[in-house]
């Protein structure tokens, strides 16, 4: 990704969670890159089209980075989890926006769109459920899943929580993630 595309996104991702998908326009995220709204059609087809954009790459983006995690042939299935929850905590962190906009307008996305980003979420919690469980083989696939997401939940509440500076916040996080998935 070419980084005006990566800064339009980002640009979007903030003016969508700050004003809702609607409230923002095309003339408003150019104007917030620099340049003029129609000028965005070089890069992005719409402004549904920025949008799915956001979403799509947060989505791609975790994903590689869990696969990555779990290819790496020495990791434990314990480091694995930890190597999981530690990544998808700064990734939160990182990201407010994006974590907002995803819980806000899920709804404005296109069928199509919203079918692709399920597909890597899915796809992402069947990573997370294969690091999970061998830890904990108790759990039914089904219920590894609930777990999963169950974590996400607590992990994606970053932009709703009381800040206490990031790296406070960070092993807050990642402490009640673990203790949230393993026994």
């Amino acid at each position: 990704m070419t980084p005006r595309r990566q800064q339009i996104l980002s640009t979007a991702a903030d003016l969508f969670a700050a004003r809702g998908f609607h409230g923002v326009s095309m003339g408003d995220i150019g104007a917030a890159v620099g340049i003029s709204g129609p000028a965005l059609y070089k890069h992005f087809v719409s402004k549904d089209d920025i949008l799915g954009q956001c979403l799509l790459h947060a989505s791609d983006q975790l994903l590689a980075g869990a696969r990555e995690l779990l290819s790496d042939a020495e990791a434990a299935p314990g480091h694995a989890l930890e190597a999981l929850i530690a990544r998808h905590a700064d990734f939160a962190l990182d990201n407010p926006a994006l974590i907002i906009v995803q819980e806000r307008e899920w709804g404005a996305l296109g069928a199509d769109t919203r079918a692709q980003v399920r597909k890597r979420q899915l796809a992402y919690v069947d990573v997370w459920c294969d690091a999970l469980r061998p830890l904990r083989p108790d759990l039914s696939a089904t219920q590894a899943r609930a777990a999963v997401q169950a974590a996400f939940g607590l992990l994606n509440s970053t932009p709703h929580s009381a800040r206490i500076g990031r790296a406070t916040m960070r092993a807050l996080l990642t402490s009640m993630a673990r203790a949230a998935l393993l026994p």
